[in-house]
């Protein structure tokens, strides 16, 4: 498997769109708007491959110059729950620590957060909702 950060813009970004929308947002009902994805230019955009098949993906979003914010995390279905969540993670924790950030915050879903705890997130605040599901507030230092 070989991880890497993609270009805003390329054919590997729209893979990374087809990813998270087959995973975040179609079963949500949901579709990205021109605007959301105009912003993401800035982003540090990551993914995991097989091949040439992207398995799954997350971005960095900086927040300020001591913080970085996770969003879009998506893994293909079939491989959720083998450890690939795990190493992507790492790998963006790993590229935020090496740019100099002092921690991650990140919305996660209510059903993710077991995942986020085991790899070192805390809970802060009380439950939100956000794209019509429950979401909670997760840091971690790096």
């Amino acid at each position: 498997m070989a991880l890497k950060i993609i270009d805003y813009g390329t054919a590997e970004y729209r893979q990374m769109l087809k990813l998270r929308d087959d995973v975040l947002r179609k079963p949500l009902g949901l579709k990205f708007t021109p605007e959301e994805l105009e912003k993401e230019k800035h982003n540090l955009l990551i993914a995991a491959y097989e091949d040439d098949q992207m398995l799954g993906c997350c971005m960095l979003v900086e927040q300020d110059p001591q913080t970085v914010r996770l969003r879009q995390m998506a893994v293909l279905n079939p491989l959720q729950g083998k450890g690939l969540g795990r190493v992507l993670m790492q790998f963006a924790e790993n590229l935020a620590r090496d740019r100099g950030y002092k921690k991650i915050v990140m919305h996660a879903r209510k059903n993710s957060l077991g995942f986020y705890e085991k790899i070192g997130y805390k809970k802060k605040g009380d439950e939100f909702v956000e794209l019509t599901i429950p979401h909670f507030i997760m840091e971690k230092a790096l």
